[in-house]
Parts: C-alpha cells; structure tokens; sequence
C-alpha cells in the first residue's frame, strides 16, 4: 500500500482484506431482496398453453409481455420494443424458443418471479442503521438537532438535509447528503454509497460521492462513507484512486465511521 493515505481509507482497506468485512457489512446493508414478482395469471396460462404446443412465436410474445423474461440474451431487449420482428426473424425466434424448451415450464417461472435487483434498494439502508443507534447516538429531527447541545446527527429527509446545509454550511454542491452531524463541535457531512462492482453505474456512484468530498467552501468536515469493491487491493481504477490522487481525503468504511467521528 502507497504511504501517506487518509489513515481512515487505510484502516478501511486493511478492514476489508483481514477482517469479516462483509458479515459485518451485512448490518449496514442488509440487502434484503423484495418479495418474488408473480407473473400474470392470464399471460402465465398463454405461456403454459405454446409451451406444451412448441409454439414459438406465441411463446415468446407473453414471455416478452413479463416484466421479467427468463433468458439473458442480447437479442431480448430489441424483441421487447419490436414486437414485429418476432415473426420476421423465425431463426432468431426458434434458437430462443429452444433454449426455453430445455428449460422446462418450472424454471422459467422460478426465473420469470425472481425478486428486483438489491442494488436499487440500497438507498434507504444506511440511514435505517444510523437510526438503529449504530454510532452510539440516536439521530433526532431538526429542531431537536438544533438545539443539542453535544454530539447530534440529524435525521432528515434528503431534500431537507440539503436545505440544511445549504443554509447552514455553504453546502452548495447539487448532491444530496445521506450523513449530517456534529461531533466535538464540529459538522461533518457526507454521502454513502455500497459498491457492489466495477463499470458504468457504480463509477458514477463513486463520482458522486467524491465530489461531496472535494466540494469547496464548506463550513463542515466532509467524507464519503464508501463500501465494497474499491477496497480490493489491485488495479482497479477506484483503489487506485483512493491511494492516489485522493489518498489525502476523507474516505472510509460505514464500518469505521464511529470511530473517526468521535475522534475529530
């Protein structure tokens, strides 16, 4: 590891590779998948129906109407905003209609009701572990935020914890905050974000997160409470980033926030 790095990137890096950083992380992020999705009756009994008869393009035409289809294909996506090109395509049809034959009826309903993806779910999780007293401290509303004399963290919705900074903080980034308090004095605030991998999405999450970090002219200490892949040691673009051309801000682990807000 580079030297000079944030100490609280480091210990978060060290956290990751030597500790039971994910069974830990699971407090923070229980992603928790949403029920199965039911597929439509009607659609399901036209399914059953060209399934049995080896009907191809009817077969293909309900499995498409669901929001789930049970294949993954590269193919899929355009047949679902044309639904002409079923029957202009029949080779493309069949080698589907085949791979769907092989599965049988009961594996693609199991794939046609699998649960949405956690990923957008995430959003919500790290504010309901702040409310679970995670950092010691129960976050209160406004008013009582305030008013408090010692170590506070808000509980807010996102548009009003922007208001707050905004007036309070010369917050003026357009990114809105999932972390505001005040500790020994001082306001510290800060997005959070779980990056469950590498590639378009999850970059710009991180992107995010760091302009939080890097904003200017802000009366507060700011952070990015990042998880997941960034901490792998190696060449990925995001350990890189974090060990160096930012190794000097304030990145870390939900899992070592406490401690450095108590520590400030």
């Amino acid at each position: 590891m580079k030297k000079n790095i944030n100490p609280w990137t480091k210990l978060s890096i060290e956290y990751a590779s030597q500790r039971s950083y994910l069974d830990d992380l699971f407090q923070v992020y229980p992603t928790i998948p949403d029920g199965i999705r039911e597929p439509n009756g009607e659609l399901w009994k036209g399914v059953e129906k060209a399934f049995e008869k080896r009907d191809n393009v009817t077969l293909m035409k309900n499995l498409l109407k669901l929001d789930l289809f049970p294949i993954k294909d590269s193919y899929v996506a355009y047949l679902k905003r044309d639904k002409t090109a079923l029957e202009r395509n029949p080779a493309t049809s069949a080698r589907l209609s085949g791979r769907l034959y092989e599965m049988g009826l009961d594996k693609i309903f199991a794939r046609c009701s699998e649960p949405k993806e956690t990923n957008r779910q995430i959003g919500p999780l790290f504010k309901r572990w702040l409310n679970k007293k995670a950092l010691g401290i129960q976050p209160v509303k406004l008013d009582a935020f305030l008013k408090a004399k010692g170590n506070a963290v808000l509980d807010a919705s996102d548009a009003e914890m922007m208001a707050f900074a905004c007036e309070h903080l010369n917050y003026k980034h357009n990114k809105g905050l999932d972390f505001i308090g005040r500790f020994n004095g001082k306001y510290v605030i800060g997005e959070a974000k779980f990056l469950t991998d590498f590639g378009g999405h999850q970059n710009a999450q991180f992107n995010d997160a760091i302009a939080t970090v890097k904003a200017k002219g802000v009366k507060a200490i700011t952070v990015a409470i990042l998880d997941g892949v960034l901490y792998i040691e190696g060449k990925n673009k995001m350990y890189k980033d974090i060990t160096g051309k930012l190794k000097k801000e304030n990145i870390m682990s939900a899992l070592v926030l406490r401690e450095f807000l108590y520590q400030i």
